[in-house]
């Protein structure tokens, strides 16, 4: 059985994110690290969740990031716009809610 992922690829600044997220208990990975652990300040993580906060699926993801380039806030910057991305990917009906945020 293959798990099928959403994919959203995430720009900001000059940081790039693949975003890949599949149905799971809300963990979020990001460089092989907790987003914890990745994002010091808490500001960063902050901005990595509210797409998640806004939808109300925080928990409901698994979430592997791949991001390089850029700095910190650019980078939690370029997470948010690919996990948006990924999320509009899983459901569409979800951009109106997003897109006005």
């Amino acid at each position: 059985m293959s798990v099928t992922y959403n994919y959203g690829t995430g720009r900001r600044k000059s940081a790039v994110a693949r975003v890949f997220m599949k149905p799971g208990k809300g963990d979020i990975v990001v460089n092989d690290k907790p987003v914890d652990d990745f994002f010091s300040r808490e500001t960063g993580r902050m901005i990595v969740r509210q797409p998640l906060t806004l939808t109300e699926t925080l928990g409901k993801f698994d979430i592997m990031v791949n991001v390089s380039g850029g700095g910190e806030a650019g980078q939690a910057g370029a997470v948010r716009h690919g996990i948006t991305r990924a999320l509009i990917d899983y459901d569409a009906n979800l951009k109106p809610v997003l897109k006005h945020a």
